[in-house]
Formats: structure tokens, sequence, C-alpha cells
């Protein structure tokens, strides 16, 4: 498969686009409003890999370039740019899966607090903004960026992925299921995207106020 990380030069979308070129064999598209920043990232990218003797096909190119063969579109930007970043490539999205794990958040001075616009969850934006035969997978919403990127630790985490599709949950429970250490849980339809985009702003204030537990993620026994 091809998978596009739009806004692949983010925390989140390095540390995707590192585990799963090093994880499987898929081509790792990097995308960004400009083709040069994704070609730099991209290199960065190889030239880890390639420390590791990981030979990866992992490339740069502008957003809509990136997602026009993809079979799996993840819009790795802020909740802030979703829409728009799902709008400029509306056109190029003919028979992918658009995944979104950007989750709305607002800080005061006692933390990090769940900021949900207005549809009801972020996942509900992408499913606005994306044309209307195009399934939206929400996954990846909980996952420390930092220690993501960092190939080094073993992360031991579950990814909870909502869709409406069955197909298209299916197709990433299977890509999540190929990255080590990590395993995808079923959570159910769209309407539930919510319930797992609020652990995000916990998790973060855990980690803020307890020794120990930074970079946290999520475990369900």
């Amino acid at each position: 498969m091809q998978i596009a990380l739009l806004g692949g030069t983010g925390d989140i979308g390095e540390g995707l686009a590192l585990r799963i070129a090093r994880d499987t064999d898929h081509e790792v598209r990097i995308g960004s409003r400009k083709a040069e920043k994704a070609e730099s990232a991209a290199e960065e990218y190889r030239a880890e890999l390639d420390e590791r003797g990981v030979d990866a096909t992992v490339t740069g190119h502008e957003n809509p370039a990136a997602a026009a063969p993809a079979d799996i579109a993840i819009a790795a930007v802020p909740a802030y740019y979703l829409s728009d970043t799902v709008e400029a490539v509306a056109d190029e999205l003919d028979d992918s899966v658009l995944v979104s794990p950007a989750v709305g958040m607002q800080r005061d001075e006692d933390g990090l607090h769940y900021n949900p616009p207005g549809l009801g969850s972020v996942t509900a934006l992408a499913v606005k903004a994306a044309p209307d035969d195009v399934p939206v997978v929400g996954a990846f919403h909980n996952l420390a960026a930092a220690k993501l990127a960092d190939l080094d630790a073993d992360l031991d985490w579950d990814v909870p992925v909502v869709a409406d599709d069955d197909e298209a949950k299916a197709t990433v429970v299977d890509l999540t299921g190929e990255l080590d250490t990590l395993r995808a849980l079923d959570a159910g339809p769209l309407a539930n995207a919510s319930e797992v985009e609020s652990l995000t702003p916990l998790l973060i204030n855990l980690a803020a106020n307890n020794d120990g537990m930074h970079d946290l993620g999520v475990k369900f026994w």
C-alpha cells in the first residue's frame, strides 16, 4: 500500500512515518503545504532509517501529490488545520481511506482540556470536509508524539479506532497491527470519536502532574 502522511513533517506525522516505514513494506509519502519542506523531512527520515539498516521508500511531496495515489491518507495536522488540509486534497482522495488523529484542546492555568468543535468531535470535522464517498476513520489520537518518534522506545500502547465503514476500519486496524508494540482496538462508530479524543488531554495532564509518567499512552486489559 501507499500511505500518505499529510502534514507529515510535524510531530505525530514523524512518528507514524518512521514506524510505518520501519515495520512494514508500504511506501510512505510525506506531505506538506510546501514540497521542499516535505522533501527535507523525507530525507531526514530516510537517513535515520538508513542508520538502522532499514531500506524504506519515503518520499516528499505537496499534500495533494502525496494523497493522489494513497490507499490511506492520514491527516497528521493540528485540529485547526484539519478542514483546510482535507479540502485541499479532496479531489485526490478517490479510493483512499482518510484517517484523522487530531484532537481539539485548549490550555488554561489548570492544564489541558478537551475542546470539541460544534460538530461534537474533530473526527466529525474530517467527515464534513471530505467528499461524501471517502470513508473516514478516527485513529492514533492518544499517541505521545515524542515517544512515537523514538524508534528505540517500546510503546505497548492501544489504539482505539472508530469508523462507520467496516472495510475502512479493518484497513486501519490491519495497518496498526503491523506496527511493533501497537494494538488496534475497535471503539465502534464515528459517533464515539469524542470519547476517544477526550483521552488525550487527560493523558497529558497525568504526565505533567506525576513523576515518571512522561509520554503516556493507553493500554486496556
